[in-house]
């Protein structure tokens, strides 16, 4: 092939990959199309008279009440003690659920040793651990954490020991082959092996954290977006209840991008065919 014919092949494979960037900017708000035409909707329903707006306030009146909960301060700080929670869980739970799940899906003798217990204790329902983390931790913040590391755990232990025991033989074959030391056998080839799947576990510990955090906050919170719930049910204002639920997607969506933005340069090295589909 000559230099002409090169360089001519380079600008045909570059030109879809330079038009791909704009393309996905340029389409970045069509997640908010959905939910703006749902609230229109319901708006108009309202105003319309054909739907009944107390018990599923509008979006106005929600939108006023989110607008005075942030104006007091009040939205912020229930908003700072939840992220406070699902941080603190996320991160003990998240770390616990690696650790373990490098265990048993490197050595089949921890597997069977571990295993049976710890998809045991996945089955159990979540509320079940309230009365006991609050009779072992009280009623403070120490129980609630612990509920939210215990639904963080299982999704990250689950995505771990799976992504090691799927790793391809051929890939560990190709490493003995250029004689790599076991170190490097792990940096260079095992790690990155199981990154996309640890990420991916890593986000699902995360929305996971969330939902567990609704319920530790119900159980004898005295602030937080869960107990913005429960005090919203309890003075009967729909408004609020769904102010809380807002706030919790927009919360969890946020915490989500940072953690995708946070490890997007480690899968920078993947080659994949989505702009392509």
């Amino acid at each position: 092939m000559s230099a002409v014919e090169a360089g001519a092949l380079d600008t045909v494979e570059s030109a879809p990959r330079g038009r791909a960037a704009p393309a996905r900017s340029g389409l970045a708000w069509l997640g908010f199309v959905l939910p703006l035409l749902l609230a229109l909707l319901w708006e108009a329903l309202v105003a319309a008279g054909l739907a009944n707006g107390r018990l599923m306030p509008p979006p106005s009146v929600v939108g006023r009440t989110l607008w005075e909960l942030a104006a007091s301060g009040e939205l912020l700080t229930h908003a700072a003690a939840t992220l406070s929670r699902v941080g603190a869980g996320f991160g003990l739970g998240a770390l616990a659920g690696t650790v373990l799940g490098a265990l048993t899906g490197a050595l089949p003798v921890a597997q069977r040793l571990l295993d049976p217990t710890l998809q045991a204790l996945r089955a159990i329902p979540s509320i079940a651990w309230v009365p006991l983390f609050i009779l072992w931790l009280g009623i403070f913040e120490a129980s609630k954490v612990a509920l939210i590391a215990v639904g963080v755990f299982f999704p990250v232990y689950l995505g771990v020991a799976a992504a090691i025991q799927g790793i391809d033989r051929k890939v560990v074959e190709v490493g003995r082959v250029f004689r790599l030391s076991r170190l490097a056998m792990v940096r260079r080839v095992l790690l990155p092996a199981i990154l996309p799947d640890w990420i991916t576990a890593l986000r699902s510990g995360l929305g996971l954290g969330f939902m567990f955090v609704v319920a530790a906050e119900i159980m004898g919170a005295s602030e937080g977006l869960g107990y913005l719930l429960v005090d919203g049910q309890q003075l009967g204002r729909p408004d609020t209840i769904i102010a809380a639920i807002i706030s919790f997607a927009v919360l969890g969506k946020l915490a989500d991008g940072l953690l995708v933005a946070i490890t997007r340069p480690f899968l920078a090295w993947q080659d994949t065919a989505r702009d392509k589909l």
